[in-house]
């Protein structure tokens, strides 16, 4: 009797430890093809979307104050205002269109000089960012970082961006060139109401729309190129 009850119990041992086996495996890949990876902490998660955000901010105020960034960008670049558009047309008509184009360069040109400093201002902006922060961007969509950042620092990234814009505007005597052309435009017989925006808040409003614009590229970029996780933490939790 010992010599039949020995060897099945071995065998039953030894089917139950495979099973066990197979089964922790088999649980590994389906936690694996989920996406359900236990090894991120909440830290982790945190300093990968703050980490995200500023490889993105970085990499927007890098593309975005180079030459051209903004100008030679058909998304991005500034034009003039809708309530300008009169101003435009009635100008070039006259013949004066390179008044035009010179404002709206310089006006490009502001933007891609305080784009130079935008990248610590988004940087600083995501400092606070708590777990549940985090959590409801990891799961959102794939520029839920951006809408996030828009959503919690719009007014102050505005009162921070704007003097910087003034200096630009000044430096790419783009402020000149506005003056110019609404003068120019203010004195033609046809006329009637004068027209005189808010240059640096219009400038402003564009190059931080743009600078979102660029930052929300990034962040998809992030999200779905594995390629673009160029640190480690960014490997270890969107590539989780």
């Amino acid at each position: 009797m010992k010599r039949i009850v020995l060897p099945l119990l071995l065998l039953t041992s030894v089917a139950s430890f495979a099973q066990s086996g197979l089964l922790k495996k088999a649980s590994g890949l389906l936690n694996k093809a989920t996406g359900g990876s236990t090894s991120l902490s909440n830290d982790d998660i945190i300093a990968g979307l703050k980490e995200a955000l500023t490889v993105g901010a970085q990499n927007s105020a890098n593309k975005l104050s180079a030459v051209d960034g903004f100008f030679a960008n058909a998304a991005i670049k500034v034009l003039m205002p809708p309530e300008a558009k009169k101003v435009e047309t009635a100008l070039r008509t006259a013949g004066m269109g390179k008044l035009v184009d010179n404002a709206i360069l310089s006006m490009n040109r502001a933007a891609e000089e305080a784009s130079k400093s935008a990248a610590p201002i988004f940087v600083n902006a995501v400092k606070g960012m708590s777990f549940q922060d985090a959590m409801s961007i990891l799961k959102g969509s794939d520029t839920a970082a951006t809408g996030y950042l828009r959503g919690k620092t719009i007014s102050a990234l505005t009162a921070a961006f704007r003097p910087v814009i003034d200096t630009a505007l000044q430096k790419t005597a783009a402020t000149s060139y506005w003056k110019t052309v609404f003068d120019a435009y203010n004195k033609l017989p046809t006329t009637f109401n004068k027209i005189n925006p808010d240059l640096a808040g219009y400038v402003t409003e564009k190059s931080l729309s743009g600078m979102f614009y660029q930052v929300a590229l990034e962040e998809q970029k992030i999200r779905k190129d594995p390629a673009a996780r160029v640190t480690d933490i960014l490997k270890k939790v969107f590539g989780s």
